[in-house]
């Protein structure tokens, strides 16, 4: 298990690594998952790559172990906005505008998402 959790926390640090150099506008976890990502598709592909950590399912039960405790990772976060509630009450009601105006952006960009996804399914199935 140390050695799977050091695999995806080696891919979060590469990544940070890499968006920090190239100055990209993207988190630097984001990038190490989709380097994570690559890895198990060419493990996948490629039956030399499935030892250690890559193997045997193992980044798989790391990261479901992880999820599963996902809910301690908000603690922090939740006692930081108590550390601000002061900040809160200052600025609460624009707070709250822009997340509502995110939600509505996001629901319709889901939508959207969805609507163009359907479209191309049921064009695909058209064809003989």
């Amino acid at each position: 298990m140390i050695a799977n959790l050091s695999l995806i926390l080696v891919c979060q640090l590469i990544g940070e690594v890499v968006v920090r150099a190239l100055g990209a506008p993207v988190p630097g976890p984001v990038v190490g998952l989709l380097l994570l990502v690559l890895l198990l598709l060419a493990r996948d592909r490629f039956p030399v790559l499935a030892r250690g950590p890559l193997g045997d399912d193992g980044v798989e039960s790391t990261s479901r172990a992880m999820l599963a405790n996902l809910s301690l990772l908000f603690i922090p976060a939740g006692v930081g906005v108590v550390q601000k509630l002061d900040l809160l009450a200052e600025r609460g009601v624009a707070i709250l505008a822009l997340l509502a105006v995110s939600v509505i952006i996001t629901l319709l960009a889901t939508v959207a998402t969805f609507v163009a996804a359907s479209s191309l399914l049921s064009r695909g199935e058209g064809k003989p």
